[in-house]
Parts: C-alpha cells; structure tokens; sequence
C-alpha cells in the first residue's frame, strides 16, 4: 500500500491527510494555550519573588554596567538557568525593569533559551560528550555575540 502511494506521488502531495477545519484548528490552540498558561503563571510567581526576595541593589552588584562583564555574566546566568523562550521575556522585562542594561538581558535571554548546563549530561550521552561541550560553547559565545550586535544595532538605530 505505501509503495503504491509512493508511486503514484500521492504521499509527497498529502493528498491522503485530511484538511483541518477551523473548529478543529481552534480546539488545538485552545489546547496548547491550556498547556502553556500555567507555565507562564508559574513563571510570573517565580519572578515575583524572585524579586521580593532579591533587593535590587544586588542587581547592581551583579550587573555593574561594564560592557565586557556584563554579557558574560548575562551568558553565564542564562546558561545556569536555562528555560524556555517565552519565559524568558518575562524574565528580560524584569531585568530590564530592574536596571539590568539592555546588554546583559539580550546575552541572559540568548544562552537561556540555546545553552543547557542541566541537560548537559543527557545531551552528551544522546549526542555525545564532544558534540554536546562544543555546541554549549558556541552557543554561549553566540548569546555574547548577539547581545554585543543587538546592542550596537540599537546604538546605530536611536542613538
């Protein structure tokens, strides 16, 4: 049966899938916004408190404004707390909102989402342990360099 759908380029074409209707492509975004919404009131919370239990004064200690440090201290935050991308613009905002230069959230927000100090013990198992050291560190060395051209750009853009 496949080879004959194969044949006939049937299978290429999706000729045998079903289009979806608009009820049923709104029951599925209905479903994965049930699933994400409590991840984001989690995350909400956490920030929350995260804040109420960190005085903002420490965001200056950690955070001096130095052009160097602060991507890699961004960076290296981000790669400690890794999570996922819509998060991670909650988390940004605050930072932002908090003093935290645009610099240091971009290099957070960008090793957050890409680099995984927590899995990368499964990662270098799956993947093996070279691919994975190698992958974490360009993508740190990426989440640098994005915050150093992000932070430019904006620079040349609204001086």
């Amino acid at each position: 049966m496949r080879d004959e759908r194969l044949r006939d380029g049937k299978a290429r074409r999706g000729e045998d899938s079903k289009p979806q209707t608009m009820a049923a492509t709104l029951k599925k975004t209905a479903t994965s916004f049930a699933h994400v919404f409590p991840i984001l009131i989690g995350v909400m919370l956490f920030v929350s408190l995260i804040l109420v239990l960190v005085p903002p004064p420490l965001y200056g200690v950690v955070f001096t404004g130095d052009e160097i440090f602060d991507p890699l201290i961004g960076a290296l935050i981000g790669s400690i707390a890794a999570g996922n991308p819509i998060t991670s613009y909650i988390v940004g905002g605050e930072l932002i909102d908090q003093g935290v230069s645009l610099l240091a959230v971009t290099a957070f927000i960008a090793a957050w989402v890409t680099v995984g100090l927590a899995q990368l013990p499964a990662e270098g198992m799956i993947l093996g342990k070279r691919f994975a050291l190698i992958r974490n560190g360009a993508s740190f060395l990426s989440a640098v360099l994005v915050a150093i051209l992000t932070s430019v750009t904006l620079e040349l853009i609204a001086p």
